[in-house]
């Protein structure tokens, strides 16, 4: 999440305060493989955590068997590998086009589509291509993340235990609702036709994915965490009181 955060926001801020919004070639080659390689490892490692929960859920007892510590990093490594032969593959392309418009970014960061827009040649293949990969490299994780929900599903219906649903549910929810957040904003991104996109829309979308969501994360996850919530519900118990004491 931090590395995620720190390929966009600390060039952002700086832009920000100087008012100098301006950004290399290198540079910008250098963010788009960051974010590239860094947003198509997250596609792969939500899918690892799906399937992570499904072991823990459907196979408890062999838990500590079928997730050990090789298997772990066996799967940390092929999300990695995957979203960096990612970064390999759009980054060089997209940056050898050649740029005769204008040299503006409608954007705050170099994101493919934003930048292939300032080329004056015929991307029309190459955006068919994007389209292409982007359905195998949402589809792979989408099938693994459905699966394991599905059998997740299915235990948890021949749970007697009401408690035992409970805590079924809350291991999954947090990581479903990272998943709906940013799934839906890369498939808006990457898959919906240009008519559907506009400057200010694709802005809005890529700040909900690349900055929000990776902020709310450690938020959504820690809502399990009992002293959490212990603590969330004392703050807001202490707002309700410091209001009526106004009153």
């Amino acid at each position: 999440v931090t590395i995620f955060l720190n390929s966009i926001v600390p060039k952002m801020l700086m832009d920000q305060i100087t008012g100098v919004n301006k950004i290399s070639v290198p540079e910008c080659g250098i963010q788009m493989f960051l974010y590239v390689t860094l947003a198509g490892s997250e596609f792969f490692l939500l899918a690892s955590m799906a399937y992570d929960r499904y072991m823990a859920i459907c196979h408890p007892l062999h838990y500590p068997v079928l997730m050990n510590h090789r298997v772990c990093l066996f799967l940390a490594s092929g999300c990695w590998f995957l979203g960096s032969v990612d970064g390999f593959l759009f980054t060089p392309i997209t940056m050898t086009f050649p740029f005769c418009r204008s040299r503006e970014i409608h954007h705050f960061f170099c994101e493919v589509p934003a930048v292939l827009k300032l080329s004056c040649s015929d991307t029309s293949l190459y955006e068919i291509f994007m389209y292409l990969c982007c359905v195998l490299m949402l589809l792979i994780p989408v099938t693994i993340i459905s699966g394991s929900y599905y059998f997740i599903l299915r235990t948890i219906h021949r749970m007697n235990s009401a408690e035992g649903r409970k805590k079924a549910f809350a291991t999954c929810s947090s990581h479903m609702t990272v998943v709906i957040l940013f799934y839906g904003a890369a498939i808006y991104t990457y898959m919906l036709p240009n008519s559907y996109h506009t400057p200010e829309k694709d802005m809005m979308v890529s700040v909900f994915y690349t900055i929000l969501t990776p902020v709310l994360n450690p938020l959504i996850y820690s809502l399990r965490n009992k002293d959490v919530m212990g603590a969330l519900k004392k703050m807001l118990n202490m707002g309700i009181v410091f209001q009526e004491t106004i009153k």
